[in-house]
């Protein structure tokens, strides 16, 4: 009899490292410590005004205190639908949607109702910390390809043509990129679409950050850049970006008619509907103007620029001004073996994770290391913060860098 109290499949999941950097950053500031957060990817602007309106007005109706279709309320869907096509230009019937309790359920049942035990999914990397666990846990293999700051955190159609097996079922697209930020051009989007159609491979696309992109990069959908792959493309998104919405926990994926049934009926089984105050405010959301993007967009693009041109100034660091999301990658791998004074004497660490912790413990500043997103030696920070904030920990994060020996 076995003695083990938790699954091997549970066990063998990593926590959320984004979210654990941000618990143990919001714990010390509990404790009066006056951290400076860079680590979760949270706007930090409040959810419009008529959004949280939209929900406090369905509170008191009581047809949303009932359960509602495990797939989502129909308006939201058709609504959602409508977002679709308006946004990246990508016609779908509201059969078609799922709505689900955030984007991270969204990509948890694509790839459970893709994925069989053995299949392969490239991820290309740096990734988002989910993306592997939700392929392990569908019994997938993820397959990393690795591009590094010498090409903008991009990979090649040449890359991902060495990764490919007869095993291979399914690539995996995000654009904008979260960690790095990165941004494909609709010619690379393309590109990599025309090749995945031509393979015969799935493409999951994350497009939860498709209006945050800067200098004038547009976002580009490969659901549409590459008709070639007709119905073998899963479309994930959710408001909690775009509105500054993380916590309400609504999101959605897109699909052929017979994968997002089927992922229907998973839910039904896992959480049944997503919560209908929540699904009214998400309506609100997509179905309103973008003014409250574009005026965030305002300040991420200020502090993108800050926040890129000091960490460049620390010797040793090199980081790619991002094109999009509110995330910069920053290449931290000169640090690495060197030596910096601390206020017990000296530390010499030789990873990004013991370099993270370092900074955390030393200057109160926290970060999320590559290990996180693919390899060591680099750090995610985002700059969805307070302009205040920001620049006190770049400025933490200068001082103590620029000592290293």
């Amino acid at each position: 009899m076995s003695a083990a109290r938790v699954s091997q499949r549970i066990s063998a999941i990593a926590e959320s490292a984004t979210l654990a950097v941000d618990a143990k950053a919001k714990a010390l500031k509990a404790a009066g410590r006056p951290v400076i957060g860079f680590g979760a990817g949270e706007p930090d602007f409040p959810t419009p005004d008529y959004i949280v309106q939209a929900a406090i007005d369905a509170a008191g109706q009581p047809k949303y205190h009932r359960y509602s279709p495990a797939g989502g309320l129909p308006e939201l869907k058709k609504a959602i639908a409508e977002k679709t096509l308006r946004d990246s230009g990508y016609a779908v019937d509201p059969s078609q949607v799922l709505v689900t309790n955030g984007g991270k359920q969204a990509v948890y049942n694509t790839f459970a109702t893709l994925v069989d035990p053995g299949d392969e999914v490239i991820v290309p990397t740096p990734f988002w910390t989910t993306y592997p666990e939700a392929i392990r846990l569908a019994g997938g293999v993820p397959v990393e390809v690795f591009a590094g700051p010498e090409q903008d955190y991009l990979v090649t159609v040449e890359q991902l043509e060495a990764a490919v097996t007869d095993r291979t079922k399914i690539l995996l697209f995000v654009s904008p990129s979260n960690p790095t930020g990165s941004v494909y051009s609709p010619e690379q989007v393309a590109e990599i679409g025309k090749w995945a159609a031509a393979k015969g491979l799935w493409v999951v696309t994350d497009e939860i950050y498709e209006h945050l992109t800067y200098d004038g990069v547009p976002f580009t959908s490969i659901a549409t850049a590459a008709p070639e792959l007709g119905d073998k493309v899963v479309i994930l998104n959710g408001v909690a970006k775009t509105y500054a919405m993380t916590g309400w926990r609504v999101g959605w994926m897109i699909g052929p008619a017979d994968v997002i049934k089927a992922a229907t009926n998973l839910q039904s089984h896992a959480t049944s509907n997503v919560s209908n105050i929540m699904q009214i405010a998400a309506l609100a959301a997509v179905s309103g103007p973008l003014t409250a993007v574009d005026e965030m967009k305002v300040a991420f693009d200020r502090r993108r620029k800050a926040i890129a041109a000091g960490l460049n100034a620390i010797p040793g660091v090199e980081c790619p001004t991002p094109k999009g999301a509110f995330y910069v990658y920053a290449d931290v791998r000169a640090l690495l073996g060197k030596e910096f004074p601390t206020a017990s004497g000296t530390a010499t660490p030789q990873t990004s994770a013991e370099l993270a912790a370092l900074i955390l413990d030393e200057v109160e500043v926290a970060v999320v290391p590559g290990e996180a997103f693919g390899p060591s030696g680099y750090l995610r920070l985002s700059y969805a913060l307070g302009d205040d904030d920001l620049a006190t920990g770049v400025q933490r994060l200068q001082d103590f860098l620029g000592k290293a020996q």
